[in-house]
């Protein structure tokens, strides 16, 4: 039987962008939108994870990935620790 998917709960599957971290930003961004938060799309739903998701995998959320950045960072040197 073939299963039938949405667009919307289609997670991104991109090298660049790990499910786990779509999965994270989605999550609180969905937790912004219950508190009140305007969503940066007009949606047809009411639910603010399906809202989230669809936001996140457009590219309108911002998110710092601390990790990523301090493997490209440049190393510091002594002279900038003080």
């Amino acid at each position: 039987m073939a299963s039938t998917r949405s667009a919307v709960n289609v997670i991104p599957d991109d090298r660049e962008s790990s499910t786990y971290r779509f999965i994270i930003v989605a999550a609180k961004r969905a937790r912004q939108l219950q508190n009140g938060a305007r969503s940066f799309l007009p949606s047809t739903s009411r639910k603010p994870t399906v809202a989230a998701m669809e936001e996140v995998r457009r590219g309108l959320v911002q998110y710092e990935d601390r990790i990523r950045d301090a493997e490209f960072a440049e190393p510091e040197t002594e002279a900038q620790n003080i």
